[in-house]
C-alpha cells in the first residue's frame, strides 16, 4: 500500500513538471458541444487526465467513443468535453477549485455580439472584462477569453501559477503563435480538432466534467510505452505527400547541443497522417523540438513529450522516437544509431 501511495505521488508531481508553465487552452467546437484538444503524454492514463480536466474518465472515452478498457498511447490525440460541470461563464468557484481561461482565436468576420451567440450568450461585457478591451478592439487574428475550466486545485497541474481572481488572469489579447493541435487537447485536448492543441490543443493543448475521484490506489499511472521489434513498416501518408520532416519542422530552433547514440522507437497513433512526430528524452525540456537524423542521411523533427521511461528496454538509448517518426526516417522500429541536435 505505501509503495502504492509514493507512485501515485510521484506521478502527480511528473506531471506538475510537464504543465508547469500556464497552459493556453484554446476552445473548440460548436452548437453547444465545445471540447478541448489534448495529446497524451509520457505516462498519462484515462485517471490523470481525468484529474487533470476535473472530469470522470469514463466520460472522456465516451466523449471520443473509445474503450476505456483499452490503454492510450503517447502522442495520441483526444477531446476533452466542456460541459456545465467543468465549463464556468461567470467566474463563480468554491474553495479548492481553480479557473483556468479558455480561449477563442478570432476569424475573419467575427466580432463581440456574435461571440457571445457562440458561446452560450455569455454577456458582451463579461468578454470585455476578462480580456479588457472594448467589443470594437477584438480583431481576427486575437486570442478571447471567452470562459474558464474549472478544476480541482489539488489535483490538476494545470492550476499552477493560476491567480484567484480570473477576470486578472492572462487577460490580454495576442496574436497567437503556431500551436501543436492535438487533438491538443488539449488541447487540452484537445487534442487532437480537440481540445486542445489547444482544445486545442487546445490541443493542448483541454478539459471536461468534474469527478468522483478514484481512489489514489487505483490511479497509478502506467508506461503506455509498448517496445516495438523489427515488425514490416506501416505506410506513412503524411511523408509522401511532404518532405519537410514533420509538422514541427518549421519550429525546430536549435542551441548547438548534438547528440549520438542508439534510438528505439514507441506506438502511437500520432504522425501517420498528421506528420506530428514525438520522443522521449533524458535531460531535455519537455515541448522542446529535436532534429533527430539517421545514418541514411533523411531527418526527422519530434516534440519531446517526457523522459525515457525506467525500463529494461531503454538500457543503452538517447531517445525514444514514435513509430511514426522512424517510418518516414525509413529505419524500422527496432534500435538504430541516429544523430540528434537540439
Amino acid at each position: 500500500m505505501k509503495n502504492r501511495i509514493i507512485l501515485f505521488i510521484g506521478s502527480i508531481l511528473m506531471v506538475s513538471a510537464v504543465y508547469s508553465q500556464n497552459p493556453h487552452l484554446t476552445i473548440e467546437g460548436s452548437n453547444g458541444k465545445f471540447f478541448l484538444e489534448h495529446t497524451v503524454a509520457a505516462k498519462e492514463n484515462w485517471y490523470s487526465i481525468g484529474r487533470l480536466f476535473n472530469l470522470p474518465p469514463h466520460d472522456i472515452a465516451n466523449f471520443n467513443n473509445m474503450s476505456f478498457d483499452k490503454p492510450l498511447e503517447i502522442g495520441q490525440q483526444i477531446h476533452i468535453p466542456l460541459t456545465t460541470l467543468n465549463f464556468d461563464q461567470k467566474g463563480v468557484k468554491t474553495s479548492g477549485e481553480s479557473l483556468i481561461p479558455v480561449y477563442h482565436l478570432v476569424q475573419e468576420k467575427e466580432w463581440a455580439f456574435k461571440l457571445s451567440s457562440v458561446y452560450n450568450d455569455v454577456p458582451v461585457t463579461s468578454l470585455e472584462k476578462w480580456n479588457k478591451v472594448k467589443r470594437d478592439d477584438i480583431k481576427p487574428g486575437s486570442n478571447i477569453i471567452v470562459g474558464f475550466l474549472k478544476v480541482k486545485t489539488d489535483l490538476s497541474p494545470l492550476a499552477m501559477g493560476i491567480t484567484t481572481n480570473p477576470a486578472v488572469g492572462n487577460t490580454s489579447i495576442e496574436t497567437p503563435s503556431r500551436t501543436d493541435k492535438p487533438a491538443d487537447l488539449s488541447s487540452t485536448s484537445t487534442s487532437n480538432k480537440a481540445p486542445a492543441t489547444t482544445a486545442s490543443s487546445g490541443a493542448a493543448a483541454s478539459a471536461s466534467k468534474p469527478v468522483s475521484q478514484p481512489p489514489a490506489t487505483t490511479a497509478t499511472p502506467t508506461s503506455n510505452i509498448i517496445p516495438a521489434g523489427n515488425t514490416p513498416e506501416r505506410v506513412n501518408s503524411y511523408a509522401i505527400s511532404h518532405s519537410t520532416g514533420g509538422f514541427f519542422s518549421i519550429d525546430y530552433t536549435g542551441s548547438g547541443k548534438i547528440s549520438n547514440g542508439q534510438a528505439g522507437t514507441f506506438k502511437s497513433t500520432s504522425g501517420w497522417t498528421d506528420g506530428k512526430y514525438y520522443a522521449l528524452m533524458n535531460g531535455v525540456a519537455v515541448g522542446t523540438i529535436i532534429r533527430v537524423s539517421g545514418t541514411n542521411g533523411k531527418t526527422i523533427y519530434a516534440k519531446v513529450l517526457g523522459q525515457l521511461p525506467d525500463m529494461k528496454e531503454s538500457n543503452g538509448l538517447i531517445v525514444r522516437i514514435s513509430n511514426a517518426a522512424s517510418a518516414e526516417l525509413g529505419l524500422g522500429e527496432g534500435k538504430f544509431p541516429v544523430e540528434i541536435k537540439y
